[in-house]
């Protein structure tokens, strides 16, 4: 990228950022918080598929729904259902271990220290193939992911196929496939 556009762009990127804050669109948080590592953000736990860490780091709550963010710990090999957010972007930050991921119709591996940018309406997925992983990702604007976590924490038994792309359909996502699998 060329300076002089890198340099257009940031400024319009500010421009906007100011708008908002000036807007008083950006935090309804009325003062500063820290998430302890282990914690989340209001005490709940969300289990992904019954064995790895999902917390709200910060919610959707404290920016008034501009942004929130998560942070997965993982110690099963597995990954989410190809599937798409129709309004939100998600971006992940790679803390430890290594992810196979698949953005549109390229897969490629990714370890601690890569971040990957998923854009709305761009089918994506996961999986992890390191015994360990930890990934913070973001979704923005905050959309509905913080409540489909929640409700599938609340969920008695597990969801069959139809029941969860009914769930992720009430949330503002599709499922469009199955997982990535290591075989």
């Amino acid at each position: 990228m060329q300076r002089r556009t890198f340099l257009l762009d940031a400024t319009a990127i500010a421009s906007c950022m100011v708008t908002q804050v000036e807007a008083g669109n950006l935090s309804t948080a009325d003062k500063h918080f820290v998430v302890k590592a282990g914690d989340a953000r209001f005490g709940v736990h969300p289990p992904y598929r019954g064995v790895n860490a999902n917390d709200v780091k910060i919610s959707g709550k404290d920016t008034n729904g501009q942004l929130a963010v998560f942070e997965y710990i993982g110690k099963e090999m597995i990954g989410p259902a190809l599937h798409v957010h129709h309004d939100q972007d998600e971006i992940f930050s790679i803390i430890d271990g290594e992810y196979l991921f698949q953005v549109g119709n390229e897969k490629f591996t990714v370890k601690a220290g890569d971040t990957v940018f998923a854009p709305r309406g761009i089918p994506h997925t996961w999986i992890q193939l390191s015994a360990q992983g930890i990934q913070v990702y973001m979704v923005q604007p905050a959309g509905q992911l913080e409540d489909f976590f929640l409700a599938l924490n609340e969920l008695k038994e597990a969801p069959t196929e139809e029941s969860i792309k009914r769930m992720h359909e009430s949330y503002g996502m599709s499922v469009l496939g199955p997982p990535l699998s290591l075989r």
